[in-house]
């Protein structure tokens, strides 16, 4: 049983990690005063490509979450 709940340790310090590192990489939705008054450069092709890669990362941020979770009540458990 300790064992397990070692396990369950290890990899909830790990994917929080992960967790925090995919957060930090995420854009923050408002651009600031700039891009209010057109500040804004980026052509169309460059901002599909952004939201693309934002997406994933939007719905690795939410796994991770889910993950993170379930094993704090796994941890709870054991």
């Amino acid at each position: 049983m300790d064992t397990l709940a070692l396990i369950i340790r290890i990899a909830l310090m790990l994917i929080s990690i992960l967790l925090v590192v995919v957060v930090l990489l995420q854009k923050t939705k408002s651009s600031g005063l700039g891009a209010s008054f057109g500040g804004d450069t980026q052509s169309f092709t460059t901002k599909g490509k952004a939201a693309s890669r934002e997406a994933k990362l939007q719905k690795l941020t939410i796994v991770l979450a889910i993950i993170v979770g379930v094993l704090a009540l796994l941890l709870t458990i054991f």
